[in-house]
């Protein structure tokens, strides 16, 4: 099988070549948004979508005459903008991503080298067209042939990401073993064998040196110098908050990816369960501040990138990732299968109210996550259950009429 892997090294360009990568993404970034433009004017003439490479890279000559600077930057970096934004319109079109958006001067700067490049590691040192040969820090071993390169800048240092392909056998898990994973707030990951992965909370960590920043920010005068370093500073904040997460997420995912060979978590939709809660002009929100302050703990633990972690890690181990429905894990009692909001009062403690069974409620999640994909495996249960065990509701306690989705009671 064919296995495409990515591997990041920092440049260390000269003056004279960090001046030219900043205007190689310039023009790029200027393509890009003569491209978005020329759509949209074209969409709102006549209502129809007229974008693809090959209709538009016939005005990039235009454009080159237009702009005569543009013809500065390499022509592979140009075209490979256009194709850029034909991927993010079939996105969009395929209901992956939002609408195309107009990029900023100084938001993700890149360009991309799909050929013309060469590389020597054990020198430490890459080619690149209309730049010359460039040193990187050479931090790790490539495996693979390259087959393009991407440059991009982040506070201030510019980094390469070189994209590789090579045949590896088909592989095979060491491990046999399942395992059910809950994610939270209070606790990061509990897995279903106790196991906890305590929360980082990186944003958490670092948000009243950001506010600080931004205070501090807001006294500037509005581009001046002082302004400018200031944003850089927090923008070399942000980064180390982004750094952290990541890194914590690449080590905890490899440990789980690494002992088990499948891995059961939930299907959350993250973007429904951080919505704001501000409403509208006419329906005003409850609880705004509480909210708001749910949803920046959600987004903090990078639960999506969680799950996109895990799923490319253990498909390269053999392994395998499955994603269950979430509705009851947390109310369900993992003994009796009884299922009943007074289950779980409180964010940590679970006690049924039928049988008296009592655990941390994260590692009843995890359980109960577990559960699911057993069903799902010998069934393939992915809705309601057919077979549920029914029991009397306990004096004063009324009766739940939801039942567990997708955990079968044997």
């Amino acid at each position: 099988m064919k296995r495409l892997q990515a591997y990041k090294f920092e440049l260390m360009p000269n003056g004279e070549q960090s001046r030219a990568m900043r205007q190689y993404a310039g023009c790029c970034r200027v393509v890009y948004n003569k491209a978005l433009a020329w759509q949209n004017e074209q969409y709102q003439a006549d209502n129809t979508f007229k974008f693809g490479y090959t209709k538009i890279a016939n005005l990039l000559p235009q454009w080159k005459s237009e702009l005569p600077w543009l013809k500065d930057a390499p022509s592979q970096t140009l075209q490979q903008s256009l194709k850029n934004l034909e991927s993010s319109f079939r996105n969009f079109f395929a209901k992956r991503a939002d609408f195309p958006k107009f990029k900023k001067k100084g938001v993700s700067d890149s360009f991309k080298f799909p050929q013309g490049f060469k590389i020597e590691e054990h020198n430490s040192r890459i080619f690149l067209p209309k730049l010359g040969w460039i040193r990187y820090r050479n931090s790790r071993e490539m495996l693979g042939a390259a087959k393009n390169i991407t440059v991009s800048q982040k506070c201030g240092k510019w980094y390469i990401s070189i994209q590789t392909e090579r045949e590896v056998e088909q592989p095979e898990h060491p491990s046999t073993s399942i395992i059910g994973v809950d994610v939270g707030i209070a606790r990061f990951a509990t897995l279903s064998d106790g196991k906890v992965f305590a929360a980082v909370n990186s944003l958490k960590q670092k948000q009243d040196k950001l506010a600080r920043y931004q205070r501090a920010l807001s006294r500037k005068v509005k581009f001046s110098s002082n302004w400018k370093k200031q944003k850089g500073r927090i923008t070399q904040l942000h980064s180390t908050i982004a750094n952290i997460r990541k890194d914590y997420l690449h080590k905890t995912t490899s440990i789980i990816s690494q002992n088990h060979a499948m891995t059961v978590i939930e299907d959350l939709q993250i973007s429904n369960m951080s919505k704001s809660a501000k409403g509208t002009m006419e329906a005003k929100g409850r609880n705004i501040k509480a909210k708001s302050g749910l949803n920046r703990s959600i987004l903090d633990q990078g639960w999506f990138e969680f799950r996109r972690q895990l799923e490319y890690k253990q498909a390269w181990a053999g392994g395998s990732v499955m994603a269950v429905n979430p509705r009851n894990t947390s109310r369900t009692c993992p003994n009796c299968h009884h299922v009943a909001k007074e289950n779980r009062l409180t964010q940590a403690k679970f006690e049924c109210v039928v049988c008296g069974y009592a655990e941390n409620a994260d590692l009843v999640g995890a359980i109960n996550i577990l559960a699911a994909g057993h069903a799902v495996l010998a069934c393939g249960v992915t809705g309601q259950q057919d077979r549920t065990v029914k029991h009397e509701p306990t004096e004063g306690i009324r009766k739940s009429s939801r039942e567990p989705v997708g955990i079968l009671a044997f």
